[in-house]
């Protein structure tokens, strides 16, 4: 059996408990060297063969899965964060069917949700944004002509642009062409959960600056949006005294 199992944001506890107790019982473990922590190898057995794939091709990869599946053995292949945002799997899932080799997936927490707990984010703020839009700007990899940051812009959602961090100047000029404000909070989150995270709020304006200035260039998040100074956001009325829910009665207020 093949497990595709997310790494977390990079916390070595920060890993779910399932995907730890897979890497325990792993005979074969293929992990993303260039973005994963290997601190996280030391869940591993003794006899677990691991493989780094940033040194291997996907064919590689699939022939070390294919020889231990025949071997019978269990094989966790770890990506960094979660596996279902920029971890590159279906190609890999999409092989396994063709070789009639089993597979299932084990969820983590991406980056984005790493870098909101380091900040203390609540991305959901009522009055600014109810929205989360998760996306990238293009690169190696194209982006559909219908995802333009300009036209996720448009809509002053809470943003987390992954990808990125070596395009700012780009990207602030198209966040700002799409419809944002220079003044509009931000954030630059790199390495969000490990032990050398650094973190900086600013404006969209000071972004690029902010970068340069402490030389960041890679393996950060960009945030962007209203929810980052949470400032003049309207409370929830989940909890309100006059608002009745199935659990709770309204309650009177003097």
């Amino acid at each position: 059996m093949i497990t595709f199992v997310g790494a977390g944001t990079g916390a070595v506890d920060l890993i779910t408990v399932r995907g730890m107790r897979l890497l325990e019982k792993a005979d074969v473990v293929i992990y993303a060297g260039s973005l994963v922590n290997s601190e996280l190898l030391q869940y591993t057995g003794k006899e677990c063969e691991v493989y780094n794939s940033a040194h291997m091709t996907l064919e590689e990869v699939l022939g070390v899965m294919e020889r231990a599946d025949n071997e019978g053995k269990e094989v966790v292949r770890l990506h960094t964060g979660d596996p279902s945002i920029y971890g590159a799997v279906r190609e890999q899932m999409d092989a396994l069917d063709e070789k009639g080799i089993s597979y299932e997936s084990c969820p983590g927490v991406s980056a984005c949700f790493g870098a909101a707990a380091s900040l203390n984010l609540e991305y959901t703020l009522p009055g600014l944004s109810q929205s989360l839009i998760i996306t990238r700007m293009e690169g190696k990899t194209a982006v559909p002509s219908g995802e333009g940051i300009e036209s996720f812009a448009a809509h002053h959602a809470s943003m987390a642009i992954y990808l990125s961090t070596g395009m700012l100047k780009e990207l602030v000029r198209r966040l700002i062409a799409g419809g944002y404000d220079a003044s509009t909070p931000a954030a630059l989150v790199y390495k969000a959960t490990w032990p050398d995270e650094e973190k900086y709020v600013c404006t969209l304006a000071e972004l690029a600056e902010v970068a340069r200035e402490h030389q960041i260039t890679k393996t950060a998040l960009v945030l962007v949006g209203d929810v980052i100074a949470h400032s003049a956001y309207e409370k929830s009325r989940l909890y309100a005294a006059d608002f009745e829910t199935e659990f709770r009665k309204k309650k009177s207020i003097d």
